[in-house]
């Protein structure tokens, strides 16, 4: 039987999964990383939930192959609504754009509870879930970066508790302190700051007032990130 890799984006996720946790994986598709974290000996079972059942299907068909079908349980359900608070410490949200996670934490308020912790990956609207999060009451304690080929993959690493306030800049890439291992993130703010840098062109050429508001934030966040990217290549020497 072929061994089960993951790929980057979700090993990095699997790294941060404390042992012997109670993990749900929503929206799991192939229950790749359930599995590979169940054959590790990191976890003894998991959920598997999805909102369709052609991806749970194929999650039921790998661990099938792994001989997990009765360490893995399987849920049809739309984001949390099919797990129960005591089910899981653990809950992995990865692949979705930034919305839809916030829109499935914001319906299972129980996620804000002190013994969980979300392991988030979003796919688009990085910026709009940092700040969701830092309103509504959660922490995000940590940020790691993965790539694979030429794209980079942020995963939140989420706690209960009041965050302290975003600058402009962090809400685009997150708080960075000295001496973390992150060898990605200055590739990271390069990327960010070229793409403010094509927005902010774009607003300047813009005729319609309503443009107005949105170039001066746009500023704003591009000043934010060469503060921080200063900051970072200052803590690299």
């Amino acid at each position: 039987m072929r061994v089960l890799e993951l790929s980057p984006r979700l090993r990095s996720v699997a790294d941060l999964v404390p042992g012997g946790a109670r993990l749900a994986d929503i929206g799991t598709d192939h229950a790749y990383l359930p599995a590979w974290l169940i054959l590790h000996g990191v976890i003894d079972r998991a959920i598997a939930a999805d909102l369709r059942e052609g991806p749970l299907e194929r999650a039921r068909l790998t661990a099938a192959k792994y001989g997990l079908a009765e360490r893995m349980s399987f849920r049809l359900c739309n984001g949390l609504t099919g797990v129960e608070p005591d089910e899981a410490q653990v809950i992995v949200i990865a692949g979705m754009g930034g919305e839809t996670i916030a829109d499935i934490l914001s319906a299972a308020p129980w996620t804000r509870e002190a013994d969980k912790l979300l392991l988030l990956q979003p796919m688009s609207a990085q910026p709009e879930l940092r700040r969701w999060l830092w309103e509504k009451g959660y922490t995000i304690q940590r940020e790691v970066l993965s790539r694979e080929g030429e794209t980079l993959y942020v995963t939140f690493q989420v706690g209960a508790g009041e965050m302290a306030p975003l600058t402009p800049g962090e809400l685009w890439a997150g708080r960075q302190r000295a001496g973390e291992d992150a060898p990605l993130r200055g590739l990271y703010l390069k990327r960010l700051l070229a793409r403010t840098g094509r927005a902010l062109e774009g607003l300047r050429q813009s005729a319609r007032s309503s443009d107005s508001g949105r170039l001066q934030e746009m500023e704003r966040v591009q000043a934010d990130l060469l503060r921080l990217k200063e900051e970072w290549s200052a803590w690299q020497q």
